[in-house]
């Protein structure tokens, strides 16, 4: 007889069946309600009542879709370990590769497909609030946000204390015609939102950069070249944050027309345009930067020639009397003037009379 070989845990989807908690390293079980932040389904544009559990919430879609209704459900975790993860990932059949991740984090934007899963990486950025470039230490804050988009479901992934979701939830909730359009809908409003404190944090980033412009060509203003570098540095983050998603955000336009409905592909198209704004403005402030690095380097390179213009100036006027101290102080019998009573006063004359024609001429060459 034939022998059948069982299919691996990954390709199963238990139905009706909850997961149990994984110990972690230690052994103590670590509950996956712990990076929970809300699970809820939803069926014809409303969000049903009630609480579910990540397996129970798939059991009750399930159990809609039998019926010939059409649900999703979309489950928000913030910063799960890997036994977590891997509770839901049992759960929802995501790709052990997707999985890892979204739990290590630092990822790159990008969008991959598994099947009939998309999982897409989004960077979310703050501004970080700050007196003056002087004193500022970061400008931009970024974390992730992963999402795997199924039929029937959305498992969100965020990394960091900024970029909740529950406004995103909240105002999709109170749109039932977006949320007909299925779960890809609540990757479209991920997006969205994300796209737009892009354009929000550039505008700020803005302020600083002509905050700093007007320092750097202001001839009575100290240049502190640090925070121009602080600035381009955080120039550089939200670069790597805002352009690779540009391709990605491309791709879900054109295609995956088979997950991707074309509602949807025209919601995103219009993230796609915020996108591309973001970069160019970003681009644009990176060339800025660049500029102002060069500009502040010849001025910092301006200032010491002044200085050292003063310092040789005065370094002139010094060697006057320096020299001729050094002479009578040689200590000679026979030197002129050393005998004569008007030698002294005669010296300190010269010393005063040449420092002082030296010091004009320096003032008026504007080397003082």
């Amino acid at each position: 007889m034939p022998s059948f070989r069982p299919l691996p845990p990954s390709m199963l989807r238990p139905t009706g069946r909850r997961a149990s908690p994984l110990p972690d390293a230690s052994g103590i079980h670590v509950p996956v309600s712990q990076s929970v932040v809300d699970c809820g389904v939803y069926s014809d544009g409303r969000r049903l009542p009630g609480k579910y559990s990540h397996a129970a919430a798939l059991d009750k879609v399930h159990e809609i879709g039998a019926g010939g209704g059409s649900a999703f459900v979309w489950i928000g975790l913030h910063e799960p370990d890997d036994h977590q993860m891997q509770a839901v990932a049992d759960v929802f059949c995501l790709h052990e590769l997707a999985v890892e991740d979204a739990v290590h984090a630092h990822q790159r934007p990008k969008l991959e497909r598994y099947d009939n899963t998309l999982f897409l990486v989004l960077k979310t950025v703050k501004y970080v609030e700050h007196e003056s470039m002087t004193n500022a230490r970061e400008i931009v804050e970024t974390g992730e946000i992963m999402i795997f988009v199924g039929p029937d479901f959305v498992v969100t992934v965020r990394h960091g204390e900024h970029g909740g979701l529950a406004g995103v939830r909240k105002l999709l909730e109170e749109s039932p015609a977006k949320l007909k359009l299925g779960s890809y809908s609540v990757m479209h409003a991920i997006a969205d939102s994300i796209v737009d404190t892009y354009l929000d944090v550039t505008e700020l980033v803005e302020t600083d950069i002509d905050a700093m412009e007007e320092d750097i060509f202001s001839p009575l203003k100290q240049t502190n070249i640090e925070s121009i570098y602080l600035l381009k540095r955080e120039v550089v983050e939200l670069r790597r944050a805002v352009s690779p998603l540009t391709t990605d955000l491309q791709r879900i336009g054109t295609d995956h027309d088979d997950l991707i409905n074309v509602e949807i592909r025209r919601y995103m198209r219009d993230v796609l345009d915020h996108t591309i704004k973001a970069s160019d403005r970003i681009a644009s402030y990176d060339d800025m930067l660049s500029s102002l690095v060069q500009a502040a380097l010849g001025k910092v390179a301006m200032q010491q020639n002044v200085d050292m213009r003063k310092i040789s100036a005065w370094v002139a006027i010094a060697a006057v009397p320096t020299a001729l101290a050094g002479i009578y102080g040689m200590n000679f019998d026979h030197m002129p003037e050393l005998h004569q009573v008007w030698g002294y006063p005669a010296v300190l004359l010269v010393m005063l009379t040449v420092c002082s024609t030296l010091y004009v001429t320096f003032r008026r060459n504007h080397w003082l």
